[in-house]
């Protein structure tokens, strides 16, 4: 993927959840994202831009932790 703020997404149209990594490392679910948004989202050609105009602060957004990594920390 080809932007700076965003380094992953992956869609769930049965769901209508998009699952964004950012640069940072964090990652977030967003809710209740139609098909159409997430489709323009992909085609976009700057993905941050896209982002800011027609994702963020529009859907319900959820921060998601790696389990994999807080399991690690706790056994080590």
């Amino acid at each position: 993927m080809d932007s700076s703020l965003i380094v992953g997404a992956l869609y769930w149209p049965e769901h209508r959840a998009l699952e964004l990594s950012l640069a940072t490392g964090r990652r977030y679910l967003y809710l209740g994202v139609p098909a159409e948004v997430a489709e323009e989202f992909a085609a976009a050609s700057s993905k941050g831009a896209y982002f800011n105009r027609a994702i963020r602060g529009r859907f319900d957004c959820h921060p998601l932790r790696d389990a994999d990594a807080e399991k690690r920390a706790v056994n080590h």
